[in-house]
């Protein structure tokens, strides 16, 4: 939703007193790219994933110790199912798109479910009617 004209006003009167106030900081968030953030996040995340797959492959070669290679295993699985999970919030993210309706996600998917559903009782409501 479009900001009314007096909101775009005030908007601009803070930010004008923000670049007054300290201009170092208006600067720096000026310049600050929310996707690069989560470029980074991206990239740390699959290390994580690769740090997990290496402890995961280490477990099993110390197939010896068997109490070890439990744990080992275990918390290399974690790992990897973390970093995972975690990198495909981010790019879920990055990619505009969240799980949560009011941010615009999967709200088309509920509309058809409510239309779907209305055109399911209308059936039901005719066929026992007529």
């Amino acid at each position: 939703m479009p900001l009314s004209e007096n909101e775009q006003r005030m908007l601009e009167q803070i930010e004008r007193a923000l670049v007054e106030d300290d201009p170092k900081f208006a600067s720096a968030v000026r310049s600050t790219n929310p996707r690069t953030y989560l470029v980074r996040r991206i990239r740390r995340n699959a290390v994580l994933f690769v740090l997990g797959l290496a402890v995961l492959v280490v477990g099993v070669v110390l197939s010896q110790l068997p109490t070890l290679t439990v744990i080992l295993g275990i918390l290399g699985f974690s790992i990897m199912l973390t970093a995972a999970l975690r990198g495909a919030a981010d790019l879920r993210r990055m990619s505009g798109r969240s799980a949560d309706p009011r941010r615009g996600g999967t709200a088309a998917r509920r509309r058809t479910r409510a239309t779907f559903m209305e055109r399911v009782e209308e059936r039901w409501r005719r066929r026992w009617e007529g």
